[in-house]
């Protein structure tokens, strides 16, 4: 069996898998930041005031964030592949639903921003779905070795669609008016769902195109068959709760949330409004923070394999981490106070690339600590980074609109700076479920010993 495994050329259906799960979150990123572009012209055209608005882009987070939990609990219990097509599905029909609202005439203004919030809460419901279920395929997809690499997949996705999205649905916008800008991004979520769906399946051994070698380099032969109990104690939540170590992933990943949601919902009107851009330049500049986001979540998933190959696990993926929000919150210090408005693009849009340069540290962390689970951890993980990116948007229009946007930057700048510190206390060599079935393992022969006795 060594020697044929040996002779045989391993299959690459992985890369595939990964290659369609970035598309996936190419159009989740989509989904996600097309309210961003068309806030400005749903803005002039209802009158919103800004503190509106800033509650209308903050409702799909607190949708988001509510929904983590259930949806990667979803995807340990039914599967990642058949909840990302129901998710993608959903939401879609929610964004379509963006874009016929206002032809519902006798809806009074007051009720229009609430219909807009309550749709957008319910995209975010349909979006936290994506994150936790794309890790969990990571988990199953990819070798140890490469987990880290294998979470810049999805961050890289995320960046590509904030590159195409500013310069899409401003053509868009442009060309047959914002709300079409809606009802193509739900229709592209449908494709996507297909395609998904033609494509995937929960666990290597179970596509038809992947051979024995394949399987080997997955090491698929040493993982759990990964049938989960309906019940939620199926998922050692217990465990995850007392460990030291997923309280301070969780605190230092809702700090790192805060910036991002920056980036998704205020950075176009602020390139338009604030630095005085067109709306044509507006959109080729706002592809920039999202251009170094999928440069630099690769570069950093990389990195932080290596630096764990180096440096150990916990000592590897914190400073990967540590040393990328570090260098975001000095860059975005830096931008905000930028006199003339290029160099202050290009050093915000650096901030950002760095802040995606350490995420996939804390995803490839949760796959580290719970292979089997890192859909519900991952959820946990992700329910506190969207609180606080439900918070961002109303926050950051308060500072802006009550003492400027220098300092509403700055005050980013000190959260993000928090998110690399907390990180010291991580320890990512910390596996919950060799601790977990050590536990019962002595609970099982303590039973016998008396039952025995």
């Amino acid at each position: 069996m060594v020697s044929e495994l040996a002779d045989q050329r391993p299959t690459h259906v992985r890369w595939q898998i990964l290659a369609v799960l970035s598309l996936v979150m190419v159009v989740t990123a989509l989904g996600r930041l097309n309210l961003g572009i068309a806030a400005k012209f749903m803005q002039e055209e209802f009158k919103f005031t800004t503190d509106t608005m800033g509650w209308i882009l903050g409702a799909f987070a607190f949708g988001y964030a509510l929904f983590q939990i259930p949806c990667g609990w979803a995807g340990d219990r039914f599967g990642p592949r058949a909840t990302l097509i129901v998710a993608l599905l959903g939401w879609g029909i929610c964004t379509v639903l963006i874009g016929v609202l206002p032809s519902v005439r006798w809806l009074s203004l007051g009720s229009l921003a609430w219909g807009f919030g309550l749709i957008r809460l319910c995209t975010g419901a349909g979006e936290a779905a994506s994150y936790p279920n794309a890790n969990k395929i990571v988990a199953w997809w990819t070798p140890p070795r490469e987990r880290g690499l294998g979470s810049s997949f999805l961050l890289g996705g995320v960046g590509a669609g904030g590159v195409i999205a500013p310069l899409l649905f401003a053509s868009i916008i442009q060309r047959l008016g914002w709300r079409w800008s809606f009802v193509f991004t739900g229709a592209l979520a449908a494709i996507v769902a297909f395609i998904w769906f033609s494509c995937s399946t929960n666990r290597p051994e179970e596509h038809p195109r992947v051979n024995a070698a394949e399987l080997d380099i997955l090491e698929s032969s040493k993982r759990a068959p990964g049938r989960h109990s309906f019940r939620l104690s199926g998922t050692p939540w217990r465990k995850m709760l007392s460990s030291r170590s997923v309280w301070a992933l969780i605190l230092s990943y809702f700090c790192h949330g805060y910036t991002p949601y920056i980036y998704f919902t205020w950075f176009f009107i602020y390139l338009t409004r604030v630095r005085g851009l067109t709306i044509a330049k507006g959109a080729f500049w706002g592809t920039m923070p999202f251009a170094t986001m999928t440069l630099m979540a690769l570069l950093g998933g990389w990195v932080s394999d290596k630096a764990v190959a180096r440096f150990g696990r916990r000592r590897g993926r914190q400073s990967t981490a540590f040393v990328g929000m570090t260098c975001s919150a000095l860059l975005l210090w830096a931008g905000s106070h930028a006199v003339h408005t290029i160099p202050a693009v290009l050093l915000l849009s650096l901030a950002a690339g760095f802040s995606s340069f350490a995420a996939p540290s804390w995803w490839a962390t949760c796959i580290d600590m719970t292979p089997n689970y890192s859909g519900s951890l991952s959820g946990l993980m992700n329910t506190c980074a969207n609180m606080a990116g439900g918070i961002s948007p109303v926050v950051t229009a308060r500072i802006a609109t009550r003492i400027g946007w220098s300092q509403a930057l700055d005050f980013a700048a000190t959260i993000s700076f928090t998110a690399g510190i907390i990180w010291l206390f991580v320890d990512a060599d910390s596996n919950l479920e060799k601790e977990s079935s050590s536990v019962d393992g002595a609970r099982e022969i303590l039973a016998a010993n008396v039952t025995g006795g």
